[in-house]
């Protein structure tokens, strides 16, 4: 599985970081706003989850769920 954060460092993508830093979750970073128009997104903070058979754009409260769910 890899983990993609697309962020701006605004103050949700700020609070998105601080909790999967929280939670030990590793995950790559992306701030280029030309390579999240041409996914399609539309507002930060969007975490990316790929795993071996699925990809989910999750938004900044799928994203705070999903988070809660990880064990830490």
């Amino acid at each position: 599985m890899s983990i993609t954060l697309f962020t701006t460092h605004c103050p949700r993508c700020k609070v998105l970081e601080a909790k999967l830093t929280q939670k030990g979750v590793t995950y790559d970073e992306v701030t280029d706003i030309a390579e999240m128009e041409k996914l399609g997104i539309m507002s930060v903070p969007t975490l990316c989850i790929d795993t071996d058979d699925k990809y989910e754009l999750l938004n900044f409260k799928q994203a705070i769920d999903w988070v809660g769910g990880q064990a830490g």
